[in-house]
């Protein structure tokens, strides 16, 4: 792998493990009964943060942009999150979203020509495997509103993630000043929503208050930085694979902190997935596409 590749997979893999801890952290320090409220609340004060760092607001056509990606990426993304992680269990979750790199490939595919690479493809179905291993077969109670809110939570940031990385290409914005725009935008839908469904806000613990700071700033706002870098400089299916790190982290994270110890077909699936993303970033992992404007959102994206 060249060193711009290992350093493009090293900042995308702090997305996925940063995800990897939100499903204990909701479940286990969060109210369940706030869904929108809990949404909204992870993704303003990220927004703002971010805000304030890249000091810049959209110009044009980023404006509408900015809100398109807040909805699919932020607004409908987070919500979904909540509930699934709130009515689901983790392992059916994991391996829902383990769907991720062959949709964001088929999505990218279709919608802008982008023909995947074969080697990421077959990296994304063997890090899909593994991922089945690392949560032994995804056992638990399939709650059907759940199910359906992982599923529809898929398809909706696999579309955001193909349209933000093609108007970054064609229209180039630093991705920290993108990403707050993104989080205000679908965060502002949050808390209209929510003020019009749940009302007042619910007065957090400081418990909670600590858990929603964590969610908002650290697997939200450094994320989605990350992650965006990562679909700046990687091709798409490649970016994919990188976030199947995100169930193998919630796995080692319940094991630390329950001190239970891992079977052996879990050792082999997190063997398998951290195989699956070596294969999909290595020395051909550069991104392909899309097409030639590529280049310049590279450099101008990921300052």
């Amino acid at each position: 792998m060249r060193r711009p590749d290992l350093q493009a997979a090293l900042v995308t893999a702090v997305a996925p493990v940063a995800w990897g801890s939100t499903y204990y952290v909701t479940r286990q320090f969060l109210p369940a009964d706030a869904p929108l409220w809990g949404a909204a609340v992870r993704a303003v004060p990220a927004g703002l943060v971010l805000l304030a760092v890249a000091r810049a607001l959209p110009r044009g056509s980023w404006w509408w942009r900015a809100g398109v990606l807040g909805v699919l990426n932020v607004g409908v993304f987070f919500l979904l999150v909540y509930v699934a992680a709130q009515r689901l269990p983790s392992s059916i979750a994991a391996v829902v979203m383990a769907a991720a790199p062959l949709v964001m490939a088929a999505m990218a595919w279709a919608l802008h020509g982008d023909r995947p690479r074969a080697r990421a493809v077959a990296a994304a179905v063997v890090g899909l495997v593994g991922v089945v291993l690392v949560v032994e077969g995804a056992r638990g109670e399939v709650d059907a509103l759940g199910l359906g809110a992982s599923l529809a939570a898929l398809l909706s940031s696999s579309l955001g993630f193909v349209l933000a990385r093609r108007w970054s290409a064609v229209h180039p914005v630093p991705v920290v000043a993108s990403t707050a725009w993104q989080l205000l935008a679908g965060g502002g839908a949050l808390v209209v929503v929510a003020a019009v469904a749940d009302g007042a806000p619910p007065v957090p613990s400081a418990v909670e208050a600590a858990a929603f700071a964590y969610v908002s700033l650290v697997a939200t706002a450094l994320a989605f930085v990350c992650w965006f870098v990562g679909l700046a400089r990687l091709d798409v299916a490649s970016v994919g694979v990188v976030g199947l790190l995100n169930p193998v982290t919630g796995v080692l994270l319940g094991t630390l902190l329950a001190a239970e110890h891992l079977s052996l077909p879990q050792l082999v699936g997190v063997a398998v997935v951290l195989g699956a993303v070596a294969v999909a970033t290595g020395r051909s992992g550069r991104a392909a596409g899309p097409r030639a404007e590529t280049g310049s959102s590279v450099a101008t994206g990921a300052s």
